[in-house]
């Protein structure tokens, strides 16, 4: 399918040069730690660890409610089994994608469930107009609009994560959400 320039790579470099600075100012002298979830972020997750100028540690977790190539959400599985310790550590879930807000919330409630000092969300990307649960992000890159979006990390059944930049996928409004 064809993929037409959202986000080129030089604006992605350069929200995530911003994000890095404002979280590196933010968690000055706190304990820091950043929790990636997989697999959208994981680009992300590289680039902004390597970008925030304080020490802080790194965990995964796994959090998917589609499978292969669905673009419509099913039943949330959560894997928690990288997760390290955050018991009074203060918690910063990086996503690729805010949508519906629902994945989001029910992380972060189970990160406070686990004793986080406190808990905050940064994503590259928000699209404010399908966000449906109670949430917003703390932190984020650029808002979209309510389009099928692929690259830097964000798949259609697996593909186009190798994408440097944020790419629309053309083929149709079939396709809605990767949150």
């Amino acid at each position: 399918m064809p993929v037409r320039t959202l986000i080129t790579e030089e604006q992605i470099g350069r929200g995530v040069d911003e994000l890095a600075r404002r979280i590196s100012a933010d968690y000055a002298g706190r304990n820091l730690t950043l929790i990636g979830v997989l697999t959208g972020s994981i680009i992300l997750v590289a680039d902004l660890m390597r970008r925030i100028s304080l020490p802080h540690k790194l965990g995964l977790l796994q959090a998917s409610s589609y499978r292969e190539s669905a673009t419509r959400p099913g039943a949330l599985r959560i894997n928690l089994d990288l997760l390290p310790d955050v018991a009074g550590r203060d918690v910063l879930l990086v996503d690729d994608i805010l949508d519906t807000g629902a994945t989001m919330a029910r992380l972060m409630d189970e990160i406070r469930s686990r004793g986080a000092a406190s808990v905050r969300c940064a994503v590259l990307l928000w699209k404010q107009s399908r966000t449906t649960a109670p949430i917003k992000p703390d932190y984020h890159c650029f808002d979209i609009p309510d389009e099928f979006v692929v690259g830097y990390g964000l798949d259609y059944g697996d593909e186009y994560r190798h994408l440097p930049y944020i790419g629309v996928l053309e083929g149709g409004r079939e396709a809605q959400s990767a949150e």
